[in-house]
């Protein structure tokens, strides 16, 4: 399967035979689970994903590759659902039909926070996780506190799922190669009864803001969020600076501010 790849669209595709079979074997597929394949390109881990598991679905947006796609479904004799659009529009629940989905791809470089955070906003329908980045990426993913890479990608995604590196992928693994290595992960999602995050759009909010100016003590990075009475309530120093702090704590931090605690003083003025 042929295919100029496309550099606006972040396309290094695949092409290592024994890079492609590791993946393979991480993934590890059993009979009558749900895969759901992001960015296919030209069918790299598609095809022995196929072979392996008779039935896929694909999210594909380069028009230029739904042609081929059948045909190698085709070719195969296997059942492969190809959905044509981008992956960010695509409601992953409802793809999972009221079952659970696994999710797994070779994540374009240029998007892939924002389908990480798409990924994540639909985590009660999946399973798992298992994706290829920019080694940059997978370790910010799984960065711990006090490291010079954690950061908000670090907190929001340990705070819903297990995040496990599994491997690094050079860049002579694929075409073009790039111009950094590439690492794949495994995201495993966590219960939420063990996460105990009772406001996520709080969580989300203090997050962003604490690591908005990494420089800044959260006295000063959440200035606009919450008092240092608030921060300290919960066991937290303000004067710390955001990448010092633990995921449970912003985790305790957004639940005990709740939606309705941000100061008078702090809060947006209302039109």
């Amino acid at each position: 399967m042929s295919h100029q790849t496309k550099k606006s669209l972040g396309q290094h595709f695949l092409s290592d035979t024994a890079m492609i079979e590791k993946i393979v074997r991480a993934i590890d597929p059993k009979p009558g689970q749900r895969i759901v394949e992001i960015g296919p390109g030209a069918g790299a881990i598609t095809r022995p994903l196929l072979k392996r598991h008779g039935a896929l679905t694909v999210i594909e947006f380069d028009r230029d590759l739904i042609e081929p796609l059948t045909a190698l479904g085709a070719e195969l004799g296997a059942k492969l659902s190809i959905v044509h659009a981008d992956v960010l529009t695509v409601d992953l629940t409802a793809l999972a039909g009221g079952g659970s989905i696994r999710l797994v791809g070779n994540l374009p470089y240029n998007i892939s926070s924002p389908i990480l955070f798409h990924a994540i906003a639909h985590l009660p329908a999946i399973t798992d996780m298992h994706f290829m980045l920019q080694k940059e990426v997978v370790d910010r993913m799984a960065a711990a506190p006090g490291s010079k890479v954690y950061g908000r990608l670090s907190v929001m995604l340990q705070a819903r799922c297990r995040v496990t590196p599994l491997f690094k992928v050079p860049p002579g693994c694929f075409r073009p190669p790039p111009k950094v290595d590439s690492a794949v992960v495994r995201l495993e999602p966590r219960d939420p009864a063990e996460v105990g995050l009772l406001q996520p759009r709080r969580f989300e909010q203090v997050v962003r803001a604490a690591f908005a100016q990494r420089r800044k003590t959260l006295r000063n990075a959440l200035s606009t969020v919450c008092t240092p009475d608030q921060i300290e309530a919960v066991g937290i120093d303000p004067g710390a600076r955001a990448e010092t702090v633990a995921v449970a704590d912003y985790v305790a931090l957004a639940n005990a501010l709740g939606d309705e605690s941000v100061p008078a003083a702090l809060a947006p003025e209302q039109d």
